[in-house]
């Protein structure tokens, strides 16, 4: 269904450790919603000068007062400040819901979910379709420090297992996500990694992958600015079922890619090779 535009009410604000969550009246989103889905909110109010967006995974979804969706993000600037300091009843301007959603495998398999930080707040209801199409499922969570893993104690409640990492060893093994990769996926049997995290973490857990010889389905967390594929500000490249590298944009055409097809090493640029890059496939095709 195509997403809505909505003015929702805020139920619940609480910070999660480094975090906050918030809960936000939204029916017409939350009926709508999947797995990997992501919502963009409005900033600052009727007279602000901040006329972006911000586009933030939902977490989960209820059916309470005809449908919550929660949202989780961090404070990072002004716009996300404002969101901070909302209270219960006041009313927020949303779209929603955006992007394409995880694919879930059509029979029962092993699966392996990779989350670093925040980026694990949308692995969640991920796992709730998982299981509920008979699949096993195991985490991977990470962040620099005890107080940024996000979801440690509902991962162990849900998880066949869970392994916890931080940078500074303050919760569970020292390192990140992608140190401990190789091992889970042997003692899992993991079938498929399903990753959401900064996009260097994504690079390396694409390549792990690979190297195991399964499928990673990474969620990309690149900057963006409108989230429904106008501005072009997220754009990135993807190799393509018929092996051309395009330039696609992550809110409409992801945020959910196959990590092998991202070309990590080349995001931020135009590769030489990628259609209508200068010089390139597009010139190759003129008169």
């Amino acid at each position: 269904m195509a997403p809505v535009q909505v003015t929702g009410t805020v139920l619940t604000i609480r910070q999660v450790d480094a975090y906050h969550a918030m809960t936000v009246v939204a029916p017409g989103i939350a009926e709508r919603f999947k797995a990997g889905h992501f919502t963009a909110v409005a900033v600052g109010g009727a007279e602000t000068s901040m006329l972006l967006r911000r586009c933030l995974s939902i977490h989960d979804v209820k059916p309470d007062y005809g449908g919550t969706v929660e949202l989780v993000f961090s404070v990072q600037g002004r716009g996300t400040a404002w969101l901070a300091d909302r209270r219960v009843r006041d009313s927020l301007d949303l779209v929603g819901p955006l992007g394409r959603p995880f694919p879930l495998p059509r029979d029962p398999v092993h699966c392996l979910l990779v989350g670093s930080g925040y980026g694990s707040a949308p692995l969640f209801p991920l796992a709730d379709a998982l299981q509920a199409r008979g699949c096993r499922v195991d985490f991977i969570l990470g962040a620099p420090s005890a107080d940024r893993v996000f979801g440690a104690l509902r991962a162990r409640r849900m998880g066949e297992t869970t392994t916890l990492t931080t940078d500074d060893g303050s919760l569970g093994m020292r390192g990140s996500v992608t140190d401990m990769l190789p091992h889970v996926i042997a003692d899992s049997q993991a079938d498929v990694v399903y990753a959401c995290a900064p996009m260097a973490v994504l690079r390396s857990v694409a390549a792990v992958a690979a190297r195991h010889g399964i499928p990673a389905m990474v969620s990309v967390e690149e900057a963006m600015a409108c989230g429904i594929g106008v501005c072009m500000s997220c754009v990135l490249p993807v190799v393509g079922d018929d092996g051309i590298t395009r330039l696609v944009r992550s809110c409409v055409d992801g945020p959910v890619f196959r990590g092998e097809r991202v070309r990590f090493d080349d995001v931020g640029t135009i590769p030489f090779d990628a259609l209508g890059a200068p010089g390139g496939r597009l010139a190759e095709a003129g008169p």
